[in-house]
């Protein structure tokens, strides 16, 4: 069976506190899917149900065939999970955690030793094997949680803010990881760091007071802010009310806004009409005007702002 999350009709309450709405989403072997929504959204608490940490209020999760509530350690086999914080023992040096770790998961004789070799490689603790972990930077003590996690080989990965307290190259190295993993893998993570969805994920989801606002690829996310991908155009020797009036008329343009101008030069944003593209027939228009072509560009809106238009004003997409 391929390896597959189902999230059906998902709800948590916490005596008047409702933190998980009847979320209901799959996730599909080659997926990685980044999971994201601000503080109290309900990120972790979705995670811990389909994890099998928490019991849901309602609904379910079906993880590679097991439904959490009827069969939770088969759940368990099946995933690899990153907490928050991802929690050790400060005492114990890498390797003897990761032993422990491969002993419970019910490893024994040289087997414990492949696991432990290979999780050490992959996340790149080799230098730091012998330390204490709560002599590490918090950047080690956070590989040290991956490796745990991918110990096993599990079809399912659940990462909380894996790249949380890396620096540059080590969010690369984790990135460049996650997306090899995910090739072969289903990978939900749940992260604050926007720019990790662009990075590695294939599809995103936005969860605000407990419900999903927004489901779709990062392209399409950012697609949303716009309305669509904005075309931004910089014309010389044109007269404003001319430039606006050949701009608005051109089919596929919904909508014309006038930027700052100086120098001579006229500034324009333009929104396509939803599955338009326009950037050629703006430039066209500019060739045919005789004007003087400074600048035509694409837009794409970062996801900060989709993320804050769907979190602050209770929109959606998808």
């Amino acid at each position: 069976m391929a390896a597959k999350v189902e999230i059906s009709h998902l709800s948590k309450s916490f005596g008047s506190l409702q933190a998980v709405r009847d979320i209901s989403f799959s996730v599909e072997q080659g997926e990685v899917l980044g999971f994201l929504g601000p503080n109290g959204a309900g990120k972790s608490t979705t995670m811990k149900m389909v994890t099998g940490f928490l019991a849901p209020t309602s609904g379910t999760a079906v993880v590679c065939g097991h439904d959490v509530r009827q069969d939770p350690l088969q759940v368990k086999r099946s995933i690899g999970y990153l907490p928050e914080g991802a929690p050790t023992y400060g005492e114990m040096t890498p390797r003897g955690f990761l032993e422990f770790v491969a002993a419970v998961r019910g490893f024994e004789g040289a087997e414990v030793g492949r696991r432990v070799d290979k999780a050490i490689q992959l996340t790149q603790l080799g230098g730091v094997v012998g330390q204490r972990i709560e002599t590490l930077s918090k950047g080690f003590k956070r590989r040290v949680g991956i490796a745990q996690a991918i110990l096993h080989d599990p079809a399912v990965l659940i990462l909380d803010e894996p790249t949380d307290g890396l620096d540059p190259n080590q969010k690369h190295e984790v990135r460049s990881l996650i997306r090899e993993m995910g090739k072969d893998k289903v990978i939900i993570l749940s992260t604050h760091i926007l720019e990790e969805v662009d990075a590695v994920c294939t599809r995103a989801i936005i969860i605000s007071r407990g419900q999903v606002k927004a489901d779709g690829t990062p392209a399409q996310l950012h697609a949303h802010a716009w309305g669509g991908s904005a075309v931004t155009v910089v014309v010389q020797g044109a007269e404003a009310g001319a430039a606006q009036a050949a701009f608005s008329g051109l089919r596929g343009v919904k909508r014309v806004e006038a930027l700052a101008s100086s120098n001579g030069l006229l500034r324009y944003r333009l929104w396509p009409a939803e599955g338009q593209e326009i950037a050629e027939a703006v430039g066209r228009t500019v060739a045919e005007q005789r004007w003087g072509l400074y600048e035509l560009v694409h837009e794409r809106s970062g996801l900060d702002k989709v993320f804050r238009d769907i979190t602050t004003t209770g929109g959606a997409a998808s």
